[in-house]
């Protein structure tokens, strides 16, 4: 289990590290190569020429791409220094840059948006894998019935209705008209009662999407699995049919259900974008958007990092939790 451990953590750095350097490539390498100048974009389009050279200098994008990635790097790992032969700035690790439109470090910023999106994205998580997964076992066990189809008609309207279109419906009833929910967040610190209350509609709109992928895939897969040699061999024991389902066949069931709940769980606390403009929850998903509407690239850059660092540590949890959920795996 350690060495198992070990080797995945090792995986998950040059992982990591890929990850930084292809997206450092795409947000300061293609552009150069299309002719663009990432400085013109700190300064302005009305900046002089020794403005430009300055904050180019400062920046470091006079020097060589490697060059430039390694800098990067090493903010990350020890903070950086932003000099411009006169004054410095010193940028503490990790350190992510300087927002080209606000001049904000972007680590901190980041962090101030990460408590909205991950309070959006658990919240809905635990509706989602609740509900999606109870309704699938329900289907499953009541193939072909009322219930059954019910339930899989209202899953399939969940996965063909965007997240944009049921979020402004349930917003123009439950919040205008109605007047049920507030529509604005606020902080866990600053009130608990105010936090769950105007979360409540988002969580159950953005939960309603997923559960409906959820229903479908634990009805297919543990009709799958009733089907087993082993199940039949567990009923022919005698066993109970709550112990054969529970105890047997959702074991096996829950397999690809956590596969795709990391993938997910790890997508959404990167920026749950569509839900997030939907609702004008200022998260990592809505800062996203702003910035790549201004082309502030520091920002996007980060916020693309904190979404593949979540990814991947997901898929790190969600393979360490197969031995949990399914005794079959062993992790060697």
């Amino acid at each position: 289990m350690l060495v198992y451990l070990i080797r995945r953590l090792v995986n998950v750095v040059a992982m990591l590290l890929v990850v930084s350097a292809v997206t450092f490539g795409i947000f300061f390498m293609v552009p150069k190569l299309a002719g663009s100048d990432p400085a013109l974009l700190y300064v302005g389009k009305i900046a002089d020429k020794a403005a430009i050279e300055g904050i180019r200098h400062k920046m470091g994008l006079d020097k060589s791409i490697v060059e430039q990635y390694f800098l990067f790097v090493k903010g990350l790992l020890v903070g950086r220094d932003y000099s411009t032969g006169v004054d410095v700035t010193h940028c503490s690790a990790p350190c992510l840059g300087y927002s080209f439109k606000t001049e904000q470090a972007v680590w901190p910023l980041l962090l101030k948006r990460l408590g909205v999106t991950t309070s959006l994205a658990f919240g809905a998580a635990i509706l989602w894998l609740g509900f999606g997964t109870a309704t699938g076992v329900v289907s499953a066990l009541r193939r072909r019935t009322l219930l059954d189809r019910f339930a899989m008609t209202t899953a399939l309207a969940g996965v063909s209705l965007p997240i944009y279109f049921t979020g402004m419906i349930a917003s123009a009833l439950f919040v205008y008209q109605l007047g049920w929910f507030p529509h604005d967040y606020v902080a866990l610190t600053d009130d608990p009662v105010a936090w769950f209350q105007n979360l409540i509609l988002p969580w159950i709109t953005l939960a309603f999407l997923y559960a409906a992928t959820y229903a479908r895939l634990t009805r297919a897969t543990l009709l799958d699995v009733l089907g087993e040699d082993y199940i039949r061999t567990a009923r022919a024991k005698g066993l109970g049919e709550r112990t054969v389902i529970g105890k047997h066949a959702l074991r096996s069931t829950l397999t690809p259900i956590l596969t795709v709940f990391g993938m997910d769980l790890g997508g959404l606390i990167g920026g749950a974008v569509l839900t997030e403009t939907t609702f004008n929850f200022r998260g990592l998903g809505y800062e996203a958007v702003a910035a790549i509407s201004s082309s502030d690239l520091p920002v996007i850059m980060g916020v693309t990092l904190f979404a593949g660092f979540f990814i991947i540590m997901a898929n790190l949890l969600v393979d360490l939790l197969y031995a949990v959920v399914d005794p079959r795996v062993r992790l060697t």
